[in-house]
């Protein structure tokens, strides 16, 4: 073997082994409200076993395209053997999902919109026409302890500290049964780069489709509140000792568009966080002149001119975790049917010391 030859492999040996180093130093986490939700129970599986479906292709198709190590879907239908999540899963190949269903649909036998009427998808736990829709799911390539995942989602609203209720709206035997997660609230445990991080995964209610008593607004953000409790160590459970990441749909702007603004503003600031200002890339939608936040931020779409555009999702690591890099990618419109309202928000971190 000549020197040059000899030193041309090492070269090359020596660029490889950077690369895979850079690559295992940096935890892509992303969340995306992918709205892949149907009108019955089995019904997004149906589609995706079809391999028919153009919505459903244009997912896994950006979804492939931005990589994410860790990723949180929300608006997305869960069962209770998490076979939709595998299905969809089949072309991305995540070595490991979690999945169960949430509190959407979920049936509490009361009239909570006061109607006069019991058994609509308005008195579920909230807003479904059956269980888990447009519920949470995630895939990871990294190893999820699963023994160890904390599920909140069955926490009464009232038993929240300081929880904010509608006054005189809400009965007591309302009250006895109704839950404070409209979807679900999850610590799920990855392993990654030898250490545990915790992922606090969620999706709050719209502060939006109620009556003067703002019942939506409030549990709105009381869910976003949450996770600040669970930090201040005030829930039953002790807060995470390591890194977490807080993520998923806030459904809350901080500065536009309905809601309590000052719950996402609280979290936003909150000094045992990062807010990584994740900006649009590529095909960003244009933005309200009349809107206070800046529109890169942005991460929704909606119709203009109300709500508009609006930063609703959220990945928010802790101050023990180092940010890379950040990013909103809004998927590439096909047609209408494969035109998604929300951008894929990911964020980069590097490695725990």
């Amino acid at each position: 073997m000549t020197p040059f030859f000899r030193f041309f492999l090492l070269s090359c040996l020596s660029a490889f082994c950077s690369a895979a180093a850079t690559a295992q130093d940096r935890l892509r986490v992303a969340t995306w409200h992918v709205e892949l939700s149907r009108d019955g129970p089995g019904l997004l599986l149906r589609d995706i076993a079809s391999q028919k479906d153009p919505e459903i292709e244009a997912a896994q198709k950006h979804i492939q395209a931005i990589e994410p190590d860790i990723l949180l879907l929300t608006g997305f239908d869960t069962d209770l053997d998490g076979a939709t999540l595998r299905a969809f899963n089949t072309p991305l190949n995540y070595p490991y999902q979690f999945t169960q269903p949430g509190n959407s649909g979920r049936r509490t036998g009361l009239d909570l919109d006061k109607d006069g009427r019991t058994g609509e998808p308005e008195d579920a736990q909230s807003y479904g026409t059956f269980t888990g829709q447009g519920g949470l799911a995630l895939l990871s390539k990294h190893p999820i302890d699963e023994k160890s995942i904390r599920d909140f989602s069955s926490i009464l609203w009232r038993d929240i500290p300081g929880a904010h209720l509608p006054e005189d709206y809400f009965q007591p035997e309302d009250l006895d049964r109704l839950r404070l997660a409209s979807h679900a609230h999850w610590d799920v445990p990855i392993l990654w780069s030898g250490q545990v991080v915790h992922l606090l995964a969620f999706a709050a209610t719209a502060p939006v489709f109620d009556g003067q008593e703002d019942r939506n607004g409030h549990r709105n953000a009381d869910e976003i509140r949450l996770w600040q409790s669970y930090l201040d160590g005030t829930l039953e459970h002790t807060p995470p000792a390591g890194a977490f990441i807080i993520m998923g749909n806030a459904n809350l702007d901080p500065q536009d568009g309905d809601g309590i603004h000052t719950a996402i503003q609280n979290l936003l600031t909150d000094p045992r966080l990062t807010d990584p200002m994740p900006r649009g890339t590529g095909d960003v939608p244009e933005h309200n002149t009349a809107h206070l936040g800046d529109p890169a931020l942005d991460t929704a779409n909606w119709r203009d001119p109300n709500p508009g555009n609006l930063r609703v999702d959220y990945v928010l690591p802790s101050r023990k975790l180092r940010v890379i890099d950040s990013g909103v990618s809004w998927s590439q419109p096909y047609d209408d049917k494969t035109s998604f309202r929300h951008g894929l928000v990911w964020v980069d971190i590097a490695s725990i010391p």
